[in-house]
């Protein structure tokens, strides 16, 4: 269960060094660094936007600062006609991906979006990129004239979704699961089909133990995979430390319950994984044809920074509306703690009136965030607790909404 956040003292808490690193430790380290120094580790977004729109309200008046991901849900939020979004990520590479997604809503082609980022490949790929690479921001045109061939739909990775970071990652998975094993792998496509929850289980039941079989149970353990879900250690050790069962404990509780509890025909997150590609029936509503004229009219309205958080706020003071941290904070909570208060202190200096704050963590609370800081947010803990069971991604330790109390 999600805990309350304490009351909060008037005076600043202590700033706590990060602890000491196992050689466990030092290895993820390295490798996450090195994933994350400049390369694509998230090819979409893995938060459920449904959940957030339950939460966030957005409206005409909305000016929302956000962390881009791979832009799905900057580009859902869009759909609730806010005035601005301005997605920030340190990472170049996972602004060239909205970028790219922006252009090609300027050029009109609802197909050609959908062949890219719905399919996740296309023998069109570089026309299709010759077509907006003028359009492009220089930055994102450099990125993907190097990168083009994720789109390309030979060789072993024939999807732009088993490329960067987290696409490599679940291509091992898949293929740790289901080399050699054919009726596997079919009825993890019928899973994804199923048209009630009970032909779900059923599946599930004779899924689950091939799921997790050696090499699956082998792999999710590694440091290297981990770096490339973008899992930094912090998390790892919240998880292990919240759950009896551990790392891999967690994980087959977590894909337990989206795989028996939720529909799984609307679950995109897990079917653009496991299938390589979304359906057109089944995908996230930016790649939705209904929306597309939407989107295209108010694509002018998202602008992305490569910067933290913290730089964005010193560069562009305002009252912003609406903050959606993802789960970045546990990062900051275990390696730099003092950035950590320096953001929540830009956040709350920035906030309009009654501002609003979406975070997800690996842990099952947010202690890590300074106490003084805590007590400055109204947190609504019966609507996330009450959300959060039903969360599509199903794979964080909790959900976290407040409001600025001024």
């Amino acid at each position: 269960m999600i805990s309350s956040p304490p009351s909060a003292p008037t005076a600043p808490v202590e700033i706590e060094s990060p602890p000491r690193r196992t050689p466990f430790g030092a290895v993820h380290d390295f490798m996450f660094s090195k994933v994350h120094g400049g390369a694509l580790i998230y090819n979409c977004c893995w938060e459920d936007p449904r959940i957030d729109r339950a939460l966030l309200g957005l409206d005409r008046d909305s000016r929302v600062v956000m962390i881009t991901s791979a832009g799905c849900n900057a580009l859902d939020n869009l759909l609730d006609d806010p005035a601005e979004i301005h997605a920030i990520d340190v990472n170049h590479r996972q602004n060239a991906v909205l970028e790219l997604k922006l252009a090609l809503l300027r050029a009109g082609s609802h197909e050609d979006l959908f062949e890219l980022f719905g399919n996740g490949a296309s023998p069109r790929a570089r026309s299709i990129l010759d077509g907006v690479a003028g359009d492009l921001p220089p930055f994102a045109e450099r990125d993907w004239r190097k990168r083009v061939d994720a789109f390309d739909p030979r060789g072993r990775r024939p999807s732009f979704y088993y490329r960067g970071g987290a696409g490599l990652a679940a291509w091992l998975l898949m293929n740790g699961i289901f080399k050699g094993r054919p009726q596997a792998r079919r009825l993890a496509l019928d899973l994804l089909d199923a048209p009630d929850l009970a032909t779900q289980r059923e599946i599930f039941d004779r899924l689950e133990p091939v799921v997790w079989g050696r090499i699956a149970s082998w792999l999710v353990n590694r440091p290297a995979l981990m770096a490339m879900l973008g899992v930094p250690r912090p998390q790892i050790r919240l998880i292990r430390d919240s759950h009896d069962g551990g790392l891999r404990g967690y994980i087959r509780e977590k894909l337990r319950h989206v795989a028996t509890e939720l529909p799984f025909r609307e679950n995109y997150f897990w079917r653009v994984y496991v299938a390589g590609r979304y359906s057109r029936e089944c995908c996230p509503n930016y790649l939705r044809p209904e929306h597309f004229e939407t989107l295209a009219a108010r694509q002018h309205r998202i602008s992305t920074h490569t910067s933290t958080i913290s730089e964005f706020l010193r560069r562009h003071p305002g009252r912003y509306t609406h903050f959606l941290l993802l789960d970045h904070q546990d990062w900051l909570a275990a390696h730099d703690p003092r950035a950590l208060r320096e953001e929540w202190e830009l956040i709350l200096a920035n906030s309009a009136p009654d501002a609003k704050v979406l975070m997800r963590s690996a842990g099952l609370d947010i202690d890590f965030v300074p106490a003084d800081v805590r007590g400055r947010l109204e947190w609504d803990l019966e609507r996330t607790t009450r959300l959060h069971r039903v969360d599509r991604v199903g794979t964080y330790g909790s959900l976290h909404f407040g409001t600025v109390r001024r």
